[in-house]
């Protein structure tokens, strides 16, 4: 296989994490293991297939960690793996960031951010 070149590590960083869902999962994650349906609930916007497919992207890369239990019906949770959690810094700049360009935009951050558990104070 050939060596993989980055001109700036950043691009590794948005290989593992970039896309529109990865770091809202990843967001949902650190307050918890989380089911599918958990997720989700909480991501209207995402179809069912590119969530499966986002969970097992992060978990081929060592983020996120697939539970299963061996039950009737299937129980499936996901949570994040040690390197997962040493995102949660990035993370939470960037929700810092987010939280900044919202007010600067509107105004008030209540006005446009959803009640979920990831807006609370």
């Amino acid at each position: 296989m050939a060596e993989k070149k980055y001109n700036i590590s950043v691009e590794a960083t948005l290989e593992v994490i970039g896309g529109k869902w990865k770091c809202v999962i990843l967001c949902y994650l650190t307050h918890g293991r989380k089911r599918t349906s958990d997720l989700k609930r909480g991501m209207p916007g995402i179809t069912q297939k590119m969530l499966t497919q986002q969970l097992r992207e992060l978990e081929q890369d060592g983020i996120v960690n697939r539970i299963s239990y061996n039950q009737v019906p299937p129980k499936v949770e996901y949570e994040l793996t040690d390197y997962g959690w040493s995102l949660k810094p990035a993370l939470d700049a960037l929700c810092a960031w987010g939280e900044k360009h919202i007010v600067k935009h509107y105004g008030d951050k209540f006005a446009v951010l959803e009640d979920n558990v990831l807006n609370k104070p």
